[in-house]
């Protein structure tokens, strides 16, 4: 496992620190890891970034995520269960899919997604290959690991909001360490199988999952990297 590079703090650009740029080169180096290596990671190394995400700021402080990690035959039973549910049963998430992508987030996504199979070789509109890569989903595109992250029931929208803050702050920690992860809304859609094989109470939301491992560097997927927006295009100043 190699941690990601940072480069010497020595003349800084006026006006910064050495933490923003620690966390500027880990914004801007993160990538959405969609092939891995099969070994595990050792349990330090997990323990290290649950250690980093834990201090995610939360409503009330009230750190409603909670973490369900499978594993080596866990992982795999899941895997197996996943793969035939998704070929038998529509999606059923406990949260809501967006009602529809419009306007710039809807080419935001289909830029997201053609960039994607270019970098796969997927011609567009080969439906059969998307189709395909779409279900390595549920492979967790052959990760060691999977935290299936949950919300009390209870706590409602304010819940899920807090865990997608925990979300993105375990992708840097990981990323910081060397560590390849993604964010899947896909592994929520069936939370039934989640909750058979996992053992996860009835009273948790199922809100994503994150693979992690190492990544494999010669796999094309992890060749591609997604486009921001200019930070101006989502502010809007009221002086």
């Amino acid at each position: 496992m190699t941690p990601m590079h940072i480069p010497p703090t020595a003349a800084l650009p006026a006006g910064t620190t050495p933490a923003y740029e620690t966390l500027s080169t880990l914004l801007h180096t993160r990538y959405s890891c969609r092939a891995f290596l099969p070994q595990e990671l050792d349990r330090a190394t997990i323990d290290r970034i649950l250690a980093a995400a834990q201090r995610t700021a939360s409503w009330c402080n009230a750190q409603p995520w909670q973490l369900t990690i499978a594993s080596g035959a866990t992982l795999a039973r899941l895997r197996s269960a996943l793969q035939a549910h998704v070929a038998a049963e529509p999606a059923a998430p406990d949260l809501p899919w967006p009602r529809e992508y419009r306007g710039v987030y809807q080419e935001r996504r289909r830029e997201c997604g053609w960039g994607l199979y270019e970098a796969l070789g997927i011609p567009k509109g080969d439906r059969e290959a998307s189709a395909r890569q779409a279900a390595q989903n549920f492979t967790m595109f052959g990760a060691p690991h999977v935290a299936i992250v949950s919300s009390d029931e209870a706590l409602g929208v304010y819940g899920a909001v807090d865990c997608g803050a925990y979300v993105g702050n375990f992708l840097l920690a990981a990323h910081s360490l060397g560590v390849g992860a993604v964010a899947q809304a896909a592994l929520a859609a069936y939370p039934r199988v989640l909750r058979d094989v996992l053992d996860i109470a009835p009273d948790r939301t199922i809100v994503c999952g994150i693979s992690f491992g190492l990544p494999d560097p010669h796999h094309p997927a992890n060749k591609f990297r997604t486009r921001r927006a200019d930070p101006g295009d989502s502010v809007i100043w009221r002086d």
